[in-house]
């Protein structure tokens, strides 16, 4: 666990430099750059996009070399180096540039680095293991947006930009000196090997693939949850404590549910993950007219992102071996990142021309799928 616990602080760290500021920025781009709500999930989903696809790259590059602390490196340099820059941006498509490299170096550093927790500890503690690391990780991501928002009472926003750089700073200095690479055996180093061993051989890891594709299409990103907690009248400056409480139930429940998946299934808790986003859902539609309901509203999306989060993760090792993990993680998160680009795009539309419900009836249509799709897969696993 020494790996994860040290990795898991890097991220700490890096995450109090991206939550200082990600709280603030839905609101930057549409309100003071005046982009639209659809502009907003196409940078958001484009930004994703581009970052799952590196994760796919990366992760084979580190299976091919059996290095993963390179990787992880690089990217988490790449995203302290960009984030500063949003302090230049002028219009949505100078944020769109900035937010897209940022996501890069998430790209580079992701799967590389779950590769490597997955590597350091025994599959039936992978559960305990990235919930400790989600904890750890989201830790920081309620440390930023108290920063942000006591930042954001003397400074103005961009300057709260420039300064994000030095708790990145940090997580790399402890990375350079604490993190320790795992040497992994070679079956075959080859992508091409790897990538067609997963993806025609191994059946449950494609059923995988399929159900939380599907899942992607429905799963909006946070952003919309800060636009809507705005319509039911929380201050632009309060915006920030909405986006501390989706963290705080984050992180609470990281490793409760990585303990709980050990003990009873992952692929169960997974479902429970699902659900839980088509309660916030509902709460979408049916929450009006008081600023006390946005922070209702968050709570219940961050148990959501909590629960997904660490479990997706942490199904991996039971159907994949050590050897090709890096690439598993790729193409897991490749998939993920393509149908969360369309789901994201289509909802920001669909809110903007028709309405929030039919975004969100949208949106639930996919989830329950998704939902549907994992009991048959539980099922015919028993």
């Amino acid at each position: 666990m020494r790996n994860v616990t040290i990795l898991g602080i890097v991220s700490f760290f890096t995450d109090f430099s991206t939550e200082m500021i990600s709280g603030m920025l839905p609101l930057f781009i549409v309100t003071e750059l005046g982009a639209s709500r659809a502009v907003l999930g196409a940078i958001e989903g484009s930004a994703e996009l581009v970052s799952y696809g590196f994760r796919l790259v990366s992760g084979s590059l580190s299976d091919k070399l059996r290095r993963r602390k390179i990787f992880i490196l690089a990217g988490y340099g790449l995203s302290t180096i960009s984030k500063p820059f949003f302090s230049v941006s002028f219009n949505w498509f100078d944020v769109l540039i900035v937010r897209i490299s940022d996501r890069i170096g998430k790209g580079i550093r992701t799967a590389p680095r779950d590769a490597l927790i997955a590597d350091s500890v025994v599959e039936t503690s992978s559960g305990i293991a990235f919930g400790l690391h989600r904890t750890l990780d989201q830790s920081g991501a309620i440390a930023g947006p108290i920063a942000g928002y006591v930042l954001l009472q003397f400074l103005d926003i961009r300057d709260i930009f420039i300064l994000s750089l030095i708790p990145g700073a940090i997580a790399l200095i402890i990375l350079i000196f604490f993190v320790r690479e795992v040497i992994t055996k070679v079956v075959t180093n080859e992508f091409r090997k790897n990538f067609l061993h997963l993806l025609k051989e191994n059946r449950p890891f494609m059923t995988l693939l399929v159900i939380t594709g599907i899942f992607g299409l429905g799963a909006y990103n946070f952003s919309f949850i800060l636009l809507k907690s705005s319509d039911l009248g929380v201050m632009e400056s309060s915006i920030p404590l909405v986006y501390l409480t989706i963290n705080i139930t984050h992180t609470a429940v990281g490793i409760p549910s990585g303990i709980i998946a050990d003990r009873i299934g992952k692929e169960k808790v997974l479902i429970m993950g699902y659900s839980v986003l088509l309660v916030s859902s509902f709460l979408m539609i049916l929450l009006h007219g008081n600023f006390i309901y946005a922070f209702v509203l968050a709570s219940v999306y961050g148990l959501y992102v909590g629960i997904t989060e660490t479990v997706q993760r942490a199904i991996i090792p039971k159907y994949v071996d050590s050897t090709v993990r890096g690439t598993a993680y790729g193409i897991y998160n490749l998939i993920i990142g393509s149908s969360f680009f369309i789901g994201n795009i289509v909802f920001g539309y669909l809110w903007d021309t028709y309405g929030l419900t039919v975004a969100i009836s949208f949106s639930s249509v996919f989830v329950t799928t998704a939902i549907l799709g994992m009991i048959v897969f539980i099922k015919s696993r028993a």
